[in-house]
């Protein structure tokens, strides 16, 4: 049941577990609950700091500083500048997201067998078995109609009315009250994130959390991974403290992210050559709808409501995102008295967002000072499919009274109305000119059969080393279409679970 946050004495501290766990997101915290519950001794090793939900932050700037990775400020190298968002805390980005539970597609792995060689058909059968279980643990069910708030419900009589697929989002959420504080940590602990699930669980069947304790690199000796070591990072100051070691007798299982997995191979000099590569996303823009009566976006599920109509052609999600004043003001353009004059209309203000099953595929590298670094461009069909997101998302907005909506997009006006629809359909199709967001974020150490295309195989071991696996978003080969939580979660529920079989 020991807790190590930051320490600052000069000797190292060392542990030996059977397993060690980097990370504790949807990834990590599946892996080391399913670990300790076989009886296997646990070592969580997480580079953010431990806050119960009573310790969050109430400003969103305060989220930015405490529980996100980089302050939020991580963005793509390539045509345009896109934000990359990931947690750095207990929990990881189950902390942060929307808590939005959806079981992975039966032609995602038809998808797998095609591209990277999936050669296991009990693969669908064990991830869907691992989800009940999954949403069982974590008390998934849909937003509550109480909480579902105004711009929830305008969004599901607008699919409706245009006579498209929509339903009330299911998500790990207990008892909802609709405080639309998903993205800052849910203050009221009623978010079932892994850091008030799981990884307390870990810790009461005898489990070791270290906190505030970024992996620098993995110990190994003649291709055989036998731990982690690194320096604990004090979570206000930034200075190192101790040294710590944490050794395995059986395996390391690595589920830092997507950006820091494969640093840390790269760090501890594992080759591949497929090691960074296969980034991919669920790229992002966001419209916003202005109505007469108000909305309150302050009041209701952050997330509650989605269509899946055009997932497969031309390859979109639709959704609604309850979002704070702060970030809105960004998002409303302007200076002094004009924006003041926009943000004074935003109980009147509803926002939407399409997401992209995009194809564009980029690559993760070592960037200024070591860190991680996205290289990104969405190509010319998947800005095609970004904008044919907007264009729904207006038709959606305008099928229940709209009176304008603000798109986004250089070159445009900031508001058009239901007879400008036309100018949106001929937006330009540049990058630079959207304002747009990468959210789910995929690959950097893919699973495939095939070792010079794919760093792990389909149980998450990296080829050429034993004792060392992967089991995070960073392993899986394609985008989903749909929110990835769920299936992290039933992966690394997997892979930990024939670990241990394997290990008998």
């Amino acid at each position: 049941m020991t807790h190590y946050a930051f320490q600052s004495s000069p000797e190292c501290l060392e542990i030996e577990v059977d397993y060690v766990v980097v990370g504790s997101g949807a990834g990590g915290g599946s892996a080391a609950v399913t670990l300790a519950r076989g009886g296997r001794s646990v070592a969580v090793v997480e580079a953010g700091a431990w806050r119960d939900p009573e310790d969050y932050p109430f400003t969103l700037y305060g989220a930015f500083r405490d529980l996100f990775d980089g302050w939020g400020a991580s963005v793509t190298m390539g045509r345009a500048l896109s934000p990359v968002l990931q947690a750095r805390t207990m929990g990881g980005t189950t902390v942060i997201n929307s808590a939005i539970v959806v079981r992975t597609p039966g032609d995602i792995f038809d998808l797998w067998v095609d591209q990277v060689g999936l050669n296991d058909p009990t693969m669908a059968k064990s991830v869907w078995t691992y989800q009940d279980q999954i949403e069982a643990e974590l008390s998934v069910c849909p937003v509550p109609t109480e909480a579902l708030g105004r711009s929830n419900e305008l969004a599901l009589q607008a699919a409706e009315n245009l006579g498209i697929e929509r339903h009330v989002i299911r998500r790990n959420v207990k008892g909802c009250i609709g405080h639309a504080q998903c993205l800052q940590g849910c203050r009221s602990g009623r978010k079932q994130s892994t850091n008030v699930t799981w990884i307390p669980e870990v810790r009461r069947r005898g489990g070791t959390v270290l906190s505030c304790a970024p992996v620098t690199r993995l110990m190994h000796k003649r291709g055989h991974v036998r731990g982690v070591e690194g320096r604990f990072i004090h979570p206000q100051t930034g200075k190192g403290g101790s040294r710590f070691k944490v050794r395995s007798r059986r395996a390391v299982i690595v589920a830092a992210s997507v950006t820091h997995s494969p640093m840390i191979l790269w760090r501890s000099g594992l080759k591949s050559p497929a090691l960074g590569k296969g980034f991919r996303a669920h790229p992002g823009t966001a419209t916003l709808g202005s109505f007469d009566e108000p909305v309150d976006m302050t009041f209701g599920a952050t997330q509650g409501m989605a269509s899946t109509h055009f997932r497969n052609e031309p390859g979109l999600k639709l959704e609604t995102l309850n979002m704070p004043l702060e970030l809105i003001a960004g998002r409303l353009s302007g200076a002094g008295t004009t924006l003041m004059q926009r943000v004074r209309e935003y109980r009147h203000l509803a926002l939407w967002v399409a997401a992209v099953r995009a194809q564009s595929v980029g690559s993760i590298r070592p960037g200024f000072g070591g860190k991680p670094q996205v290289f990104y461009t969405m190509n010319r069909e998947d800005m095609i499919r970004l904008r044919e997101g907007s264009i729904q998302l207006a038709r959606l907005f305008f099928s229940v009274g709209a009176k304008a909506i603000m798109p986004g997009v250089h070159g445009l006006p900031y508001a058009l109305g239901p007879d400008q629809l036309h100018q949106l359909e001929n937006a330009p199709l540049d990058p630079r000119a959207w304002t747009s967001i990468l959210t789910h974020l995929f690959g950097g150490c893919t699973m495939g059969a095939d070792p010079r295309s794919s760093v792990c195989d389909f149980d998450g071991k990296v080829y050429g080393t034993e004792g060392l696996y992967v089991a995070d978003a960073s392993i899986i080969p394609s985008v989903l279409g749909v929110n990835p939580q769920h299936t992290i979660m039933a992966l690394a529920r997997r892979i930990s679970t024939r670990l241990m079989e394997q290990n008998e």
